[in-house]
């Protein structure tokens, strides 16, 4: 079981740095980057649990930081601590929570999320799917509501909002945009790859 649970989060690390250290991982749409790396973790994390989800996470957001502060764009201020909040001349410890809580958050919650939503369901697909559109969902409105929150004036200027209606719109766009793009194809990713993944991984 060591060894299995061992060779399994080798290999979802390895696909997370995979992703983030080629364009894979961090799709550049101007104002902010879209992800794909939420999916390995959603589907860790069901396979493998919470506490090696949380690590894989973890692993997702110092990604996020090291990308961010090597190739910024108008909103790395609120990933990466060395870029300069927009209007001031120093970065933000701030910055390390966005880009690490949230995906610490994704690796713990599939986990739980699954198991209950497996009780409601009858059929199993329907629970990861499910899963995976959810988490995706929260992961979204935890990392944008978190940089209109703590960077309120800066994310304003960055996206030029007017306002506090302004900023919602944005943060509505970002989740109406790459947002359900990405929910879906980690909800498909975890109704398609996690039976057959706990299969082969239950015979060892």
């Amino acid at each position: 079981m060591k060894i299995r649970e061992f060779t399994l989060t080798t290999v979802f690390l390895a696909i997370i740095l995979l992703f983030a250290l080629t364009p894979i991982g961090f799709i550049h749409l101007g104002v902010i980057k879209a992800t794909i790396i939420h999916v390995p973790i959603i589907i860790a994390s069901i396979i493998l649990g919470p506490r090696i989800g949380a690590f894989l996470g973890l692993a997702f957001g110092i990604s996020s930081v090291v990308t961010n502060t090597m190739a910024p764009t108008l909103l790395s201020f609120a990933f990466s601590p060395a870029v300069p909040v927009l209007g001031t001349s120093h970065g933000s410890i701030w910055a390390l929570f966005i880009a690490i809580v949230p995906r610490m958050i994704v690796g713990v919650v599939p986990y739980y999320l699954n198991k209950t939503l497996q009780k409601v369901l009858s059929k199993e697909k329907w629970s990861l799917f499910l899963t995976g559109l959810l988490t995706t969902v929260l992961h979204t409105f935890l990392i944008m509501g978190s940089i209109a929150l703590i960077f309120h004036d800066a994310y304003a200027k960055a996206v030029n909002a007017d306002g506090i209606n302004g900023i919602i719109a944005a943060i509505l766009m970002v989740f109406f945009t790459n947002g359900i793009a990405e929910a879906t194809l980690a909800a498909f990713a975890a109704a398609l790859v996690v039976p057959p993944l706990l299969k082969v991984s239950n015979k060892y």
